[in-house]
């Protein structure tokens, strides 16, 4: 009895073992499905060969385990090899595998740590090419060496010792400048700054060293480091390049046209310097995609491919206050936001009033003082913000979506007081200032060799201003109003190695507002213009890096349906590497513009920023049209670098209007051109941690206005010499930069007398000698800036930074001017200066 006892207990226990084993079996699923939703639940990817992995199937892990967790327990279950990379992939493979003799590894983009689809993997005869997730493996048939390459990126060469690892190859590729061309030169000036084949000027911000009086890496103002280059007014709201005005500058910021460039009327950079740009100058030789500029180009676009990681920063300085972040909103998409403010609203700081005095010195506004007799009180409330926004998203493999939002805002309020003669005065000044854009692009990879970008866009822009004379009840009003919008296709074929056709269409419509409206006596004047312009692209590209020849000939023919009329813009750009260390360029351009700036009288919105965005009317108020050529020798060799360049420019159809003048063309409108023929130098050496630079340019620069009595005479942004030198020291986390520019005077009218003209009594005039005949004073400045950087345990990164510009607090002056006091019946000499000693301090902290 008792032994058929222990046989229903056996019987018991089989059956219900046999029955959890059967429970198991019902809830284990195939391995590729776990390995799927492991992806989905984690965000990472596994990489697998099918015929290892479809013959497992387990019961899959708990979703509550961590990812590591969750490998170990499918080790245990499977037996397979779960090789973990920096837990965005992981390799799974089994004995059969390691001992193969495959070789893997996956290939990253450098610059951001996204992977490369579709690389190219040579070896041996044989080849392959990455999938989505960079990854390949190859088989390995004999011991050789490994080429990498992709179209944008520098060919890498993986050596013999690397393919003996078992464990997958990290293989990292450093960006070509422009994702298209080869760099000639790097460090120009100072790390984070390239010369590219194509003549382009690349500043990665992120990767940028540390310049003399910069302790961010504000866009515009190390553009103004760049021999041809400069800013007669120390103004980045009126750069010149090579002669020109800062309208005749195209900015483009994601494709969008920006028409306000600068907040504080000019002293500070309106794009945000703590994103990860990529800026692109060209002097000459621009694209055929680029128009509607007929001197340089600024290209600024944010990296849309950084998906990867969550990032955080913000800093503040004496100026202003920022903050930024990036966050994975899905597996192939983000959203990035940054925004600056100025913190005059909370306290004014001394560097804060060294700019407010420059910005405001002889405005209307300070002006308004001048006339005060006992007493005088002024409330100013300045402030600015710009806020930037970006949405990226890929679908699948081949398409990606892009959306960018950008605005940038200045506001001044002024209310003065003064009592003159027991009479008190009283005027309440409003100004705005604002610029809004967005664009949407959408980018298609139709196959390995053709692709597609298609972007919307539209830019805004407005400038207000109010004057209110409280004791005369006399409201001045003006108003300047730009919107741009535009769609542009550009299609981008690889015919072979060496050869890149591109073509594309744009569609360019702007419309400007100008309003001037007084309610006493009543004035009113609204202009409201519309061009719309169309512009068929047509661009070959040849890169041989064995014969190392670069060529670019590319054609733009635009087409104003206004006026019927049709322009055709040939460019060029030429490279050729004579020897290693010695290159040859060549670039020429012809190019139109449409929109401009001009200054109907200095004395509109205050005098502060008097210039107004106008169109083209074919007559009066031409099209400008400009060509440019030059010629330019590098030579590189044991960390020298020299650079030599010649140039001619010409740009007609210029008005008078458009060019600033305070002498006796200030009221004339007359059309013209200007002739700049010039020479750009560099010489810089690299001494391990230590880099110095000598710069000079020099440029013949004169106006031609036929209508007048004396028709050829300098231009008013002629620098005759312009010399610039810097030592620059980095090591680890510490960066000092100490640096001078030294440039000629720009020239100026003077009087002929003191004597005011009274020939017409109800408009007493001065009078003048020959327009331009003299140059003020040399211009001679030092700067110096320095930074450091550290790292917490946690990883958070901290950054403090001070500068001083014109350590010496040099008095130089930039412009002089005359006019009538009507008070005491005389003429007035004018002079404005630049910044005196002005001191900054920041800090920043990034994770």
């Amino acid at each position: 009895m008792f032994f058929i006892k222990r046989i229903y207990v056996l019987f018991f226990c089989f059956v219900f073992a046999l029955s959890i084993k059967a429970q198991d079996r019902s809830k284990a699923i195939a391995l590729k499905d776990i390995l799927q939703s492991i992806e989905k639940q984690h965000y990472i990817y596994f990489n697998y060969i099918d015929n290892e992995i479809v013959v497992f199937k387990i019961v899959p892990p708990k979703k509550t385990l961590s990812l590591n967790e969750k490998i170990n327990y499918l080790q245990k279950k499977t037996n397979l090899f779960f090789e973990n990379i920096d837990n965005k992939f992981i390799n799974v493979f089994s004995n059969n595998t390691l001992d193969s003799k495959n070789i893997c590894g996956y290939v990253f983009s450098k610059d951001d740590n996204s992977p490369l689809e579709n690389v190219n993997i040579k070896f041996v005869g044989a080849g392959t090419a990455t999938n989505k997730n960079g990854y390949f493996e190859l088989k390995k048939e004999k011991v050789t060496d490994l080429l990498v390459s992709y179209v944008g990126f520098a060919t890498k060469k993986i050596s013999v010792s690397d393919l003996q690892n078992k464990n997958c190859l990290k293989i990292y590729l450093e960006v070509e400048v422009s994702g298209l061309n080869n760099i000639i030169a790097n460090h120009f000036l100072t790390s984070g700054i390239s010369k590219t084949i194509d003549g382009t000027f690349a500043i990665k911000p992120k990767r940028l060293g540390i310049l003399p009086g910069l302790i961010e890496p504000d866009v515009l103002q190390t553009m103004l480091q760049i021999p041809g280059i400069y800013s007669v007014e120390e103004s980045i709201s009126s750069i010149n390049v090579r002669g020109g005005t800062h309208d005749q500058n195209l900015f483009l910021w994601n494709g969008i046209k920006m028409y306000q460039t600068g907040h504080f009327f000019g002293l500070i950079s309106a794009f945000n310097p703590n994103l990860a740009h990529t800026i692109s100058i060209t002097k000459n030789g621009s694209s055929a995609f680029f128009g509607e500029s007929v001197s340089s180009v600024v290209d600024m676009s944010s990296n849309p491919n950084n998906s990867e990681g969550n990032s955080f920063g913000a800093g503040i300085n004496m100026i202003n206050a920022d903050i930024y972040s990036k966050f994975t909103i899905t597996k192939k998409g983000f959203l990035e936001i940054a925004g600056r403010k100025s913190i005059s609203d909370f306290v004014q700081t001394p560097t804060y009033k060294q700019y407010y005095n420059k910005a405001f010195q002889n405005t209307s506004i300070t002006n308004f003082s001048n006339n005060q007799n006992v007493d005088y009180s002024s409330d100013e409330k300045f402030n600015f913000y710009d806020i930037t926004a970006k949405y990226s998203q890929k679908i699948g493999q081949k398409d990606h979506f892009v959306f960018d939002f950008i605005t940038i805002n200045d506001q001044l309020k002024v209310f003065q007081t003064t009592r003159i003669n027991t009479i008190i005065q009283s005027e309440n000044n409003v100004l705005f200032q604002k610029n809004y854009g967005g664009n949407l692009s959408w980018k298609r990879i139709w196959n390995a060799k053709n692709s597609s970008n298609f972007n919307v866009y539209s830019s805004s822009y407005e400038l207000n201003a109010q004057k209110n004379k409280i004791q005369d009840n006399q409201v001045v009003r003006q108003e300047n109003k730009v919107l741009d919008n535009g769609v542009k296709l550009e299609n981008s074929h690889v015919i072979s190695s060496k050869f890149t056709f591109n073509n594309g269409y744009q569609f360019n419509e702007i419309g400007t507002i100008n309003l001037d409206e007084v309610n006493s006596p009543i004035f009113y004047r609204r202009i409201k213009e519309v061009l719309r312009t169309h512009a068929l692209i047509v661009e070959g590209k040849y890169n041989d890096t064995l014969s190392k020849i670069y060529f670019n000939l590319g054609a733009r023919l635009n087409y104003i349906e206004k006026f019927k009329k049709h322009l055709f813009e040939p460019r060029l750009q030429f490279n050729y590497a004579v020897t290693k260390h010695f290159n040859l360029e060549v670039l020429g351009e012809f190019k139109s513009q449409n929109c401009y700036q001009v200054i109907d009288l200095q004395k509109d919105y205050f005098g502060i920023e008097k210039r107004r965005w106008i169109l083209a009317n074919g007559t009066t108020i031409p099209i400008q049209k400009s060509k440019q050529a030059s010629i330019s020798l590098f030579y590189t060799q044991n960390n020298w670098l020299f650079t030599l360049e010649h140039f001619y420019k010409k740009v007609t159809g210029i008005n008078s209007s458009s060019q600033g003048f305070q002498n006796q063309l200030e009221f004339v409108k007359i059309n013209g051109d200007y002739e700049v023929l010039g020479i750009e130098m560099l010489v810089q050496k690299k001494i391990n941690h230590f880099i110095t630079w000598l710069s000079y340019a020099y440029n013949n620069n004169n106006y031609h206005f036929p209508n007048i009595e004396q028709p050829v005479f300098p231009n008013n942004f002629k620098l005759d010499h312009i010399v610039s030198w810097a030592g620059i020291y980095q090591r680890k986390n510490l960066k000092i930069a100490l640096g001078s520019k030294w440039y000629s005077g720009k020239p100026e009218t003077t009087p002929i007398s003191s004597a005011i003209n009274y020939s017409n009594s109800s408009n007493p005039k001065i009078d003048y000698n020959t327009p331009n005949n003299k140059v003020l004073d040399n211009f001679f400045q030092v700067n110096f800036s320095t930074t450091y950087k550290w790292e917490s345990l946690n990883k958070i990164q901290y950054k403090l930074g001070f500068s001083v510009l014109n350590v010496f607090n040099r008095k130089n002056e930039i412009n002089e001017y005359y006019r009538i006091n009507a008070i005491t019946n005389s003429i007035e000499d004018v002079k404005t200066f630049s910044l005196l000693r002005t001191p900054n301090l920041s800090f920043r902290i990034t994770y």
